[in-house]
């Protein structure tokens, strides 16, 4: 029987990449699908083993593991609708954003010897205070189309950024309000037509329409590591990054991108990057090798499912990724 795990809708690409692994995933909805509550949300070719069920009777589901994925999760959506005994299960919490209050001396809400912290990058880890629950990193994997590969015939950048009409200095609205002053940009994302981008694109449209463009501008100060990104350099196209937090691990400048927190050499690089298709071209090669080694989605794969069955005592102890 596969592993039967709850979980909550929070970050839909990474759901639909999580929907890859062998496991029945369950995510409760409510009325009105506010947040946390969306389900299979509309936009992704989510697979059968992930299914909605109502958020009233989750507590007469049969559960192997929780999941949880906010802070919301845990401190408010698992009293409200697991039973007492689902809320002794074995239990996973995903941690998908670095520390907002503090950058190094902030402790994460969960202060459980019994509870794993999966972080999505090394550098989450390293920044969070996690106390004395045991963590683990599972690096992002993803998939694209096998017909999609880089062009770069537009010559100019795109960036992909959700919410930066209202996000701010932390996704860089400043930073790519002032490269695009000097080199042509497009914006694609959630709400970026207010500030005269393409808006948001169906997930498996992205690919084919990136790849036309020189190259992957990521201009966020203070994050994760963008899906993306890593999507963007799977189908060959080079990175012209804020060169912060995992960042400056996967954008090796001048060698399969260009990374730096000077913005006006970036501006330079992209402007060398328009002028200069080859460069990009070479770039893109080496993005694209870096990519299959770091977010294969077999790798993804397997990183979580030895991770669920191991928490739920399948394998008879929790396994870490190496």
């Amino acid at each position: 029987m596969p592993l039967r795990a709850l979980t909550w809708h929070v970050h839909g690409n990474y759901m639909y990449y999580l929907a890859q692994v062998p496991v029945e995933f369950y995510l409760p909805v409510k009325d009105g699908r506010p947040e946390g509550y969306g389900g299979r949300a509309a936009g992704l070719a989510w697979p059968d083993n992930v299914r909605e069920v109502d958020a009233d009777a989750v507590r007469d589901l049969e559960l192997d593991v929780v999941l949880f994925q906010s802070r919301r999760n845990w401190e408010t959506d698992q009293h409200e609708i697991l039973s007492d005994a689902q809320r002794r299960l074995p239990r996973v919490y995903l941690e998908h954003d670095p520390p907002r209050e503090h950058p190094t001396d902030t402790r994460h809400a969960v202060d459980d010897r019994e509870v794993l912290l999966v972080h999505v990058t090394h550098f989450n880890e390293l920044m969070w205070d996690s106390g004395r629950t045991p963590t683990t990193v599972i690096e992002h994997g993803v998939a694209v189309p096998e017909d999609v590969r880089y062009t770069g015939d537009f010559d100019r950048g795109v960036a992909v950024v959700n919410g930066m009409d209202w996000r701010g200095r932390r996704v860089g609205t400043d930073v790519f309000d002032t490269a695009r002053q000097s080199v042509p940009l497009e914006l694609v994302g959630i709400g970026s037509e207010k500030v005269g981008g393409l808006g948001e694109v169906p997930h498996e449209l992205l690919p084919a329409l990136e790849s036309q463009y020189r190259f992957f501008f990521n201009p966020v100060r203070y994050t994760s590591l963008a899906l993306s990104l890593c999507e963007a350099m799977m189908i060959g196209m080079p990175p012209v990054v804020v060169g912060t937090c995992e960042y400056a691990t996967v954008v090796r400048d001048g060698v399969n991108g260009y990374a730096d927190t000077d913005l006006a050499r970036l501006v330079d690089r992209m402007r060398f990057l328009i002028d200069d298709r080859a460069e990009a071209v070479r770039l893109g090669r080496a993005a694209r090798d870096t990519a299959l080694e770091r977010f294969r989605i077999d790798r993804f794969v397997h990183d979580w499912e030895a991770v669920l069955t191991g928490v739920a005592g399948r394998t008879g102890r929790v396994v870490v990724p190496a």
